[in-house]
């Protein structure tokens, strides 16, 4: 898929470990979001690791090269993966020295050394593709207790069924497309994802009275280390939540 916004081009070409993001045209004030929401699209989908190949890219404030360290925190909050530049121009490694970006996001010369230099986060992955129905929630929080006791963390098994649910929910009151549950378990951390296909952005909630259905996206908020929601490239949406084990459980991650 070619997505062309505004100065820049953004082309994904997936590969098996890491999903590259070939990036063309000139960066300034006017492109900087269209980069911004683009790399963090490709990222939604990506693997294990984001490659940014900037070769084709002029850049017109050095300032701006501050997106590629903002985009790697948002990414490695969600969904965990790294992000590493690509660039054989001398004029974009001045820049990312002087505003210090080197030291957030790495720069290689070519894809294969950028590919081979990511060193994947090892982590767990199951996901499900749940049908609109009565019983939506029902199964997405039987596939979460299954995959939590396959992987071993029953201290983030409730918080997990929680988000799990309100996520569900969520999808399928202000969404017509059937919900897709994901859940990642990397470094004691479990992330907890829902996608679905309309692009409007989830935003917190409360509910108007106690017999409203959903606990509502803020005690998604309370739970959560960190939660989000994030465009993905084929039009739609993630919305997650990243959960930590709040007492001491057995098993690993």
């Amino acid at each position: 898929m070619n997505a062309a916004t505004g100065h820049v081009h953004l082309e994904p070409q997936y590969r098996a470990t890491a999903t590259t993001a070939l990036v063309t045209g000139v960066l300034d004030l006017e492109s900087y979001p269209e980069l911004r929401d683009g790399l963090l699209k490709i990222a939604a989908e990506a693997p294990d690791g984001l490659i940014a190949d900037i070769d084709g890219l002029a850049i017109r404030d050095p300032a701006l090269v501050t997106v590629f360290s903002l985009v790697a925190m948002r990414i490695g909050d969600w969904p965990g993966i790294p992000l590493t530049v690509v660039t054989r121009r001398p004029e974009h490694r001045a820049m990312f020295t002087d505003r210090t970006v080197h030291k957030f996001v790495p720069l290689h010369d070519d894809r294969d050394t950028a590919e081979l230099r990511l060193f994947p986060r090892p982590r767990r992955r199951a996901a499900v593709l749940l049908s609109r129905s009565a019983n939506s929630s029902a199964l997405a929080r039987d596939f979460v207790r299954r995959i939590c006791t396959e992987w071993s963390v029953p201290g983030m098994t409730d918080d997990a069924l929680l988000v799990a649910t309100e996520l569900v929910e969520n999808a399928i009151r202000h969404t017509e497309s059937p919900p897709r549950l994901r859940l990642e378990l990397r470094r004691g951390m479990l992330g907890v994802a829902v996608t679905d296909d309309e692009p409007r952005a989830a935003v917190l909630l409360e509910r108007l009275g106690a017999l409203e259905p959903g606990l509502g996206l803020r005690m998604v908020a309370q739970v959560a280390k960190v939660w989000g929601c994030s465009p993905s490239s084929s039009g739609g949406k993630v919305v997650w939540a990243v959960l930590t084990r709040r007492a001491a459980s057995s098993g690993n991650g």
